[in-house]
């Protein structure tokens, strides 16, 4: 999904050629000042997999006092 705007300069006494150039000049501003991408995640483990499958709790769980 593309969030980035389309710019679009609206100046009626602006030259094609000026306009293009502003333009253009957002857009490498835009490019060059971007957050850089998240970096992946790492690879889950057969371990880690095989926990989320049974549903396995890090830590012992305490009984509740009804129990």
């Amino acid at each position: 999904m593309n969030r980035r705007p389309k710019l679009a300069l609206v100046a009626p006494d602006a030259a094609p050629e000026e306009a293009a150039a502003v333009v253009a000049a957002l857009e490498r501003f835009m490019r060059e000042t971007a957050p850089r991408p998240a970096p992946p995640l790492p690879a889950e483990s057969a371990w880690q997999r095989a926990a989320r499958r049974e549903g396995v709790m890090r830590s012992p769980h305490t009984p509740l006092p009804w129990e």
